[in-house]
Order: structure tokens, then C-alpha cells, then sequence
């Protein structure tokens, strides 16, 4: 059998990951794809444990080196337990966030070292990177916004100024384009349905669907 493809939503918070996630596994599975849909940090019982410690809390409850290696301990357990074994029977799958927000949240925005962070991923994952890596980008103030409607209730992530999520913003359009090969930016700005076509058309070139 095939192995399976594994495409990434990535972007700041209150891009719209979520929502597209699940409009990309119905036009999948529309298609006769089987798709599983997941999130980091999370997707397994360990994994979901061990993400409570990295979102709940004060903004300083960790710093930059302790979150990177929290992560990359949840992101061996779901890529073990769940990504690879999926990807081997010949699913796709769709992950709300992957090592790129490592790259960017931990190291362009909290300042670890980027070959530090390779060599974390190539140690935790084997290395595993996506096929396909969908950067959904709009202004942060829009995402914080979204975001604070959804759940009422800030990340840590979320409560950093307004700075931070510049950066991290800038930090995924960089590596769209320092990662041209498999990332795609997507304008998160507009209309839900108009971003669902735009990932859409995406996933039909990239992926030859």
C-alpha cells in the first residue's frame, strides 16, 4: 500500500487552522481519502498531557529551552503512536500545527538556536517532515481577536504582546520561503470559504489530486 500524505496548518494564533483542518478532511474524504485529523501539541493521550503544561499557566511559567524540549517529548509520542503508523497504512494526515511552530514560536520569537531545533526534530521524529506545510497568514491583531472570541479563555501563548506575534507572523512567512518546496502561504484574511478553495487549489497542484 501507499503511504499516506501528511500536510501542516500552520500560522499565528486564531488563523482559522481548526476550522480549514476540518473542511480539508471532508473534501478529502469526499474523494475517497481515509484522513486523520490531529493537533500538536497533543493528538495522543501522553501527548494531550503534556500540552496542558505547555498552554495553561503564566506566560513565564517556562522558558524557551524547557517549552522546546516539553514539545518535542509530545511530538515523539504522536508521531510514534499516531502520524507514522497512519501514514504506513496509507491515510492522510492533517496536523493543526506541526515542527514549523517550533521554529517560530521557540526559535525566531523565543531565540533557540535553528540548528538546535533541527537536531531536537531529527532526535524526536526521525526526521518526519510534511509533504505539504499550509501557512494560513492574516495580521495578528485579526488572530487575537478570532482567537479570544473562540474560547474566552487566553493560551499563554496568546497573552504575549502584541511584539511577539509580529514576530511570529514574520517567522512563518520567512520559512514559507525559506521552505518553498513544501509550504504554501494561504491569505487567512478573507472569507472562510474562499480560504477553504485557496488550500483546495493548493493541495490539488502540490499533491496531484
Amino acid at each position: 500500500m501507499a503511504r499516506g500524505r501528511f500536510i501542516t496548518l500552520e500560522g499565528g494564533e486564531g488563523a482559522g487552522k481548526s476550522t480549514h483542518i476540518r473542511h480539508l478532511a471532508a473534501w478529502l474524504q469526499q474523494r475517497g481519502i481515509e484522513v486523520v485529523t490531529t493537533r500538536e501539541p497533543g493528538g495522543t493521550e501522553g501527548a494531550e498531557t503534556i500540552r496542558s503544561l505547555i498552554v495553561e499557566g503564566s506566560v513565564d511559567r517556562w522558558d524557551a529551552v524547557t517549552e522546546t524540549l516539553l514539545l518535542n517529548a509530545a511530538r515523539h509520542d504522536h508521531i510514534t503512536r499516531l502520524i507514522r503508523p497512519a501514514l504506513e497504512r496509507g491515510a492522510w494526515v492533517l496536523c493543526d500545527r506541526y515542527v514549523d511552530s517550533t521554529l517560530v514560536y521557540q526559535g525566531t520569537a523565543k531565540g533557540v538556536a535553528l540548528e538546535t531545533l533541527l537536531q531536537l526534530h531529527t532526535l524526536s521524529t526521525g526526521p518526519l517532515w510534511p509533504d505539504l506545510t499550509l501557512v494560513l497568514d492574516l495580521p495578528p491583531e485579526i488572530g487575537l481577536a478570532r482567537a479570544a472570541g473562540r474560547h474566552g479563555i487566553e493560551t499563554r501563548f496568546e497573552a504575549h504582546d502584541i511584539r511577539f506575534h509580529e514576530a511570529l507572523r514574520q517567522g512563518f512567512l520567512d520559512l514559507a520561503h525559506r521552505f518553498a518546496d513544501r509550504c504554501a502561504v494561504v491569505d487567512a484574511s478573507t472569507p472562510v470559504a474562499d480560504v477553504s478553495a485557496a488550500i483546495e487549489a493548493v493541495v490539488s497542484k502540490r499533491l496531484g489530486l
